[in-house]
């Protein structure tokens, strides 16, 4: 018995660390990975198959992305008029990451939009049920998780007050995400006459090719015209403060005006992707938008089926292109060296750069990864600010100038497994209303010093280290 043990333990390890040669990306997942396999006999095989293997070469990906997707994420321009509101930018730094975003993520950034942020609970969910509310043709939303309780119930409510009027209802969920909800919620929903699709089923014909693959958008487009984006998820813990962490915290944002097409294209091709239902080149779901304002703005796509990690080059870009400040808030800050190194280099290079994060988590792991690279960034001068609740909100902001809300966190699990959505305003007095939000939670109290920070426990560094090990596999 001890002989086959040995023999099947020894072919799968040998198999798992083959496959990482072979289809291993970057060299520390790779080492993480290895060594999780050999020091956790059979465990670590599993979980490197579970969670590990990069499945865009496998063929789950090859099944669903079809000819028609590929040349929908591609090549297809928004309709009705979208082109004429497409904005050319002159100077380099807006020019170099407009470009990076056309050529990674298929969409351009357009002018003529109005934008407003939503900084809390009550204001963003109010601002989505209103819009709900006058919606007349179609009612599209998204979201990582939908939770049971009282912002659930009230979609339910609205739900079924448009259905009576005509409006046609889509409902993505991510099957992780939203584990809560499965079952007799999904059905009351569909019973109602919504038609309710999982992004990501998590069934066992699929397990091993999904469960590592989520979708972590947050998205609302109401007849074409208006839509939401962003961090919040429809959780109560937005509203109430039922979490150990209190009040959850988040930013989001209305769009209204041409970049509203670009939202909508993610959702069609998700809904696709998900359901089969074939809407990607109905013109009823592309009206045609007149100008709403004066803020440019550009969607940045990205996820498990990308050709290129979209988030990541986008943060990249902007801190790289930073001639003054960088100002990013974020709950999971695991970037991985690539961008820490980038952040290094702007420090190094007098460029200010601030970092707002919650003291504490709703995940351990993730708390002392970010712990992790704590003391790097302080060393060459960057400003570290611990909040005391729990923010949720995903931004970056360059110079004061362009601002990034949306899903995507700094972590290999946005950059490279979720399917993620930022949005990237042009716009100097939204960029600065993002900074002095962001500036309205610094303050001496709360900011980390490099000289007591190095005074942490062992058991604290003990913990960090450990979880560094586990970072590139978050």
């Amino acid at each position: 018995m001890k002989t086959i043990l040995w023999i099947a333990y020894l072919t799968v390890t040998l198999w798992s660390i083959v496959n990482i040669i072979f289809y291993g990306k970057r060299s520390t997942k790779m080492i993480s990975w290895s060594l999780a396999i050999i020091i956790l006999p059979f465990l670590g095989p599993i979980l490197y198959y579970l969670f590990g293997i990069n499945r865009r070469k496998f063929k789950l990906f090859r099944l669903k992305q079809t000819e028609k997707r590929k040349l929908y994420s591609e090549t297809y321009k928004e309709l009705k008029g979208g082109e004429k509101s497409v904005h050319e930018f002159e100077d380099y730094k807006h020019n170099k990451i407009a470009t990076l975003i056309r050529e990674n993520s298929y969409f351009a950034p357009y002018e003529n939009n109005k934008i407003e942020l939503l900084n809390d609970g009550e204001e963003a969910f109010g601002a989505i049920f209103d819009a709900i509310e006058k919606a007349e043709k179609f009612i599209h939303l998204q979201y990582y998780i939908l939770e049971k309780g009282d912002l659930l119930d009230r979609f339910y409510e609205l739900f079924e007050k448009k259905i009576k009027e005509g409006v046609e209802i889509r409902m993505l969920y991510d099957a992780l995400g939203s584990h809560s909800i499965r079952g007799k919620v999904v059905k009351r929903f569909k019973e109602l006459g919504v038609h309710v699709f999982s992004s990501m089923p998590i069934e066992f014909g699929n397990l091993l090719f999904t469960l590592n693959y989520r979708n972590h958008r947050k998205i609302v487009v109401i007849d074409g015209k208006v839509g939401f984006t962003g961090g919040f998820n429809v959780s109560d813990k937005y509203i109430k403060s039922i979490s150990e962490l209190g009040l959850w915290q988040d930013l989001h944002v209305k769009l209204q005006g041409p970049v509203v097409n670009s939202l909508q294209r993610v959702f069609i091709k998700d809904y696709h992707f998900s359901s089969d239902e074939d809407l990607l080149l109905e013109d009823k779901y592309f009206p045609k938008i007149d100008a709403f304002g004066d803020s440019i703005a550009q969607v940045v796509s990205s996820g498990p089926d990308s050709k290129y990690p979209a988030i990541m080059q986008q943060y990249l870009a902007m801190i790289s292109a930073a001639k003054k400040s960088i100002c990013i808030a974020n709950p999971y800050f695991i970037p991985g060296l690539p961008v820490l190194e980038a952040l290094q280099i702007a420090a190094l290079s007098g460029i200010e750069v601030n970092l707002l994060t919650p003291k504490n988590s709703d995940s351990l792991l993730a708390k002392y990864s970010m712990f992790s690279g704590f003391e790097g960034l302080l060393n060459v001068g960057a400003n570290i600010y611990l909040r005391p609740d729990f923010s949720h909100s995903k931004v970056i902001v360059i110079d004061g100038e362009i601002a990034s809300v949306g899903s995507g966190n700094f972590d290999y699990r946005s950059f490279e497994h979720n399917f993620e959505t930022n949005v990237l305003i042009y716009d100097k007095e939204i960029a600065k209303k993002v900074e002095e939000l962001f500036f309205g939670h610094c303050n001496n109290n709360i900011q980390l010093e490099l000289v007591a920070f190095k005074k942490r426990s062992i058991f604290f560094k003990f913990m960090e280290g450990l979880a560094k090990f586990f970072s590139p596999l978050l």
